[in-house]
């Protein structure tokens, strides 16, 4: 949605984190992947395909990762 064609690797779900956990857990993400992204909406947004990369950051950050798509 609005990103031009490019891929991109949302992260959305959150329960019971702040808004500031989320910027830092997308920078933590970001620096791991060697991409940028964002936070928007309440959703973490990690440019390029990175599904393994953000998997494993969020299991070590003591979250349940699912994955959707395709």
């Amino acid at each position: 949605a609005h990103r031009g064609g490019k891929t991109v690797t949302v992260v959305t779900g959150f329960v019971g984190i702040s808004q500031a956990e989320k910027e830092q857990l997308a920078r933590d993400m970001q620096k791991a992947c060697g991409a940028g992204g964002t936070v928007k909406e309440g959703q973490i947004e990690i440019q390029g395909d990175k599904r393994d990369e953000v998997a494993r950051i969020l299991t070590k950050a003591g979250f349940r990762p699912v994955f959707a798509g395709g």
